[in-house]
């Protein structure tokens, strides 16, 4: 287990954070010296993340359960960060629904769950974690989590890729805004990637995805929060308005399992 000082003094938000990427984003942000606001829509899987964390590094985690695409919700996390740690410097907008179907058949509901989440649960995320650093001063660190379906076309999955296509541009276009209070704003695009979700939706997932990845491996949460956490540190200050893809050299051949649908 690594543990640093490199995020000491810091605090984090970071939503969709129950298990798999999000909860290994928190849990290293936490290890290496932050103070995390934790956040999941299941309220049971919040609680357990957090007592996870809170038993190894006491009185670092709160919990802030909740749909991340509600308004209420986010607010609420921003005031549990700046009341519990004094302050915020790092948001990580990770929760997001996956919707598979046939684009025929899309019902107005669903898509709207779908962009709830993914997008407007990002941009408010992005706009009232910034204007707290920005009322504060000492700019910050703002982090989307795309997917390589925001790369490339994907069978079935036409407003998930959408969603995740315009969190890129959301990127580069609030550089103009954040740049000049310090804050800069990033986002990874995660290939497939081996989580508890994917290990029980698809029981060869691991397998199937190894022999199509040109590294021979699928990412693991870990690979993914890797990448997170070297974007948040001050050693990537420099960097701005990106998209970071951790997909083992998946697009840079882009093949897919006939009849199947990416699941991460």
């Amino acid at each position: 287990m690594r543990t640093t000082t490199r995020f000491a003094h810091k605090v984090a938000i970071v939503t969709g954070a129950g298990n798999g990427i999000g909860y290994q984003i928190a849990r290293q942000l936490v290890q290496e010296g932050a103070s995390v606001v934790l956040n999941d829509i299941s309220a049971e899987a919040t609680k357990a993340a957090v007592d996870r964390l809170c038993s190894a590094f006491p009185g670092r985690c709160v919990a802030v359960a909740g749909d991340a695409g509600d308004m209420q919700v986010i607010q609420q996390m921003v005031s549990q960060a700046t009341y519990t740690f004094g302050r915020l410097d790092i948001a990580v907008a990770n929760a997001g629904n996956t919707l598979f179907g046939d684009f025929f058949e899309i019902a107005e509901a669903d898509f709207q769950k779908v962009v709830a989440l993914n997008l407007k649960g990002s941009f408010f995320l992005a706009q009232q974690a910034a204007r707290q650093m920005r009322a504060q001063g000492g700019g910050g660190r703002l982090l989307l989590m795309s997917s390589t379906i925001g790369m490339r076309a994907y069978p079935h999955l036409s407003v998930y890729a959408m969603t995740k296509a315009a969190l890129h541009m959301m990127a580069k276009n609030l550089v103009l805004d954040l740049s000049p209070l310090g804050i800069t704003i990033n986002a990874i695009a995660p290939g497939a990637t081996l989580t508890e979700r994917t290990a029980v939706e698809d029981a060869d997932y691991e397998n199937t995805w190894s022999a199509l990845i040109p590294k021979g491996k699928t990412a693991m949460p870990e690979d993914i929060a890797n990448a997170a956490l070297f974007l948040l540190s001050e050693e990537a200050a420099h960097i701005t308005g990106q998209t970071l893809t951790v997909d083992g050299g998946w697009t840079c051949v882009a093949p897919y399992p006939a009849g199947q649908a990416i699941k991460r």
